[in-house]
């Protein structure tokens, strides 16, 4: 007999859409009695205008009211995605600062939810949210469901990357040799070039023409911005 994950993922990796895959998660959800559900996807960059994807069944009425009050820079939802890994339940005490953004949520039957956040070795970061209009959520029904939405979210960021990650990360195709790697992994370290040719016991000029190959591939500033993204995107570990 086929376990819970196996139909899971199967329901998930068969998909051969973004917007497919959605439509199973939201199935998956359903079953676990919330009717509401969000998933998002950053890559780890441009840090300053990041390419989110967002896919969700919330109302109408409030993608235009988040749009209209410009809620992205006030979500603390948005926010803890962001700066942790941890699983986030929404309670008053989570809108404490954002007290208008809450009550326009929860006008829109946003009441009660659940957010889980996660990042894979690509620097690539997701969020699955679920959420419903009534019954608060008990410390019983979370303890029984969230390792069932902690794998739900894991799958579903697997299965989302797999789609999408080549239009929001083109970079994540990339290929550098063991050379480039091991510059830009000194680089990192704030070596100069004259250093990293000591280390490696290669010239000076075979060091700077690496980091010049390196930036042109990820169409970089400068080396310092190269050595971020290749440590961002786990390639200097």
């Amino acid at each position: 007999m086929k376990s819970w994950q196996d139909d899971q993922l199967q329901s998930l990796f068969a998909a051969t859409s973004e917007q497919q895959l959605f439509l199973s998660l939201v199935k998956l959800v359903r079953k676990e009695g919330f009717d509401l559900c969000s998933y998002g996807i950053r890559p780890p960059f441009p840090v300053s205008k990041p390419r989110i994807m967002v896919f969700d069944n919330y109302p109408d009425g409030w993608h235009q009211k988040y749009r209209e009050q410009g809620y992205v820079e006030i979500d603390p939802t948005v926010r803890h995605g962001l700066r942790s890994l941890l699983p986030l339940v929404w309670t008053d005490d989570v809108f404490a600062e954002a007290r208008d953004f809450w009550e326009d949520a929860r006008g829109q039957g946003l009441r009660y939810g659940w957010a889980q956040p996660c990042r894979d070795p690509s620097g690539v970061a997701g969020m699955l949210t679920v959420a419903r209009s009534n019954e608060e959520l008990s410390d019983l029904e979370l303890k029984l469901k969230v390792p069932r939405l902690l794998w739900m979210t894991q799958v579903a960021h697997v299965a989302m990357s797999r789609l999408v990650v080549h239009r929001i990360l083109p970079e994540s195709e990339l290929r550098f040799s063991n050379r480039e790697i091991a510059v830009m992994r000194w680089t990192a370290e704030g070596k100069t070039s004259g250093e990293i040719a000591d280390i490696l016991h290669i010239t000076e000029r075979t060091v700077n023409f690496h980091i010049s190959n390196v930036i042109t591939k990820l169409n970089a500033a400068n080396k310092t911005a190269a050595a971020i993204r290749m440590a961002v995107m786990g390639l200097l570990n």
